[in-house]
């Protein structure tokens, strides 16, 4: 679920819980407001956990191509992912 998905959630449980008075037999919109609250902030608060636990990753690999006299010529890739919050380098 996304966080979008999420406030969608807690927002139409709001407006079931405090906006509709509207009476269903055998099902009171009340309570299925607030549970789709608590969906919603369960899935928001998962959500915002997730993009947190990005954490910056950097892979080297180590390649050594040979040139056609023999030689051989290293060279270093580097690809580094940062998250949003790290300061600028």
């Amino acid at each position: 679920m996304t966080i979008a998905g999420s406030i969608i959630l807690i927002m139409l449980g709001a407006i079931l819980t405090w906006a509709v008075e509207f009476d269903l037999a055998g099902i009171d919109i009340n309570v299925v407001g607030v549970i789709l609250m608590l969906g919603g902030i369960v899935g928001l608060v998962f959500g915002i956990w997730r993009l947190n636990n990005v954490r910056r990753t950097a892979v080297t690999t180590r390649t050594t191509p040979v040139s056609p006299v023999g030689t051989v010529d290293p060279r270093t890739t580097v690809y580094e992912e940062r998250r949003y919050d790290d300061p600028m380098v």
